[in-house]
C-alpha cells in the first residue's frame, strides 16, 4: 500500500536570518517612533521558547501605544506576519507582543528598571542595534 502524505501539511522551519531580521525591523520602528534604551536579545541558546527579545522603553502610555501598533502593521505590510498575542496594552506600563520566536517588550522606564529583564537575561548575547538617522 502506497504511503499517501497529500493531506499532510507539511511545514517549512524559517532559518535564525529571519528571525533576526524581523528583531531588526521591531528595533528599526521602535526607532522611528522615539523609542529609547532599544536592546535586541539573542535568547536561542538559553531557551527553546524563543529566538529574540526586543526591549524598548517609552516615554508615555500614548508612545507605547504607536510602537506596538507601528510594529504590527509594518509586520503584516512588509512580513505579511501576524502578530500571536499581546499583553498590558490597556495598563500600558509594559506591553508585550508576542510574535513566536520574537518578543517585543515595550515599557516605561520605572517598569523596565523593576522588571531589570536585561539582568535577568545577563546571559544572552546582545545583537547591535543599527542606528536610525
Amino acid at each position: 500500500m502506497a504511503d499517501d502524505n497529500s493531506s499532510v501539511e507539511t511545514i517549512i522551519p524559517r532559518d535564525a536570518s529571519f528571525g533576526l531580521r524581523r528583531a531588526q525591523i521591531a528595533a528599526r520602528v521602535a526607532a522611528e517612533n522615539r523609542g529609547r534604551e532599544i536592546v535586541i536579545l539573542d535568547m536561542r541558546e538559553l531557551t527553546c521558547m524563543f529566538d529574540f527579545f526586543v526591549l524598548v522603553s517609552g516615554a508615555s502610555r500614548r508612545q507605547l501605544h504607536a510602537i506596538a501598533e507601528d510594529i504590527d502593521n509594518v509586520f503584516e505590510k512588509e512580513l505579511g506576519d501576524k502578530r500571536l498575542g499581546q499583553e498590558g496594552y490597556d495598563e500600558s506600563h509594559w506591553i508585550l507582543l508576542d510574535y513566536g520566536d520574537l518578543v517585543v517588550h515595550m515599557f516605561e522606564p520605572e517598569t523596565r528598571a523593576y522588571y531589570a529583564l536585561e539582568e535577568l537575561w545577563a546571559q544572552a548575547k546582545r545583537v547591535p542595534v543599527e542606528e536610525i538617522s
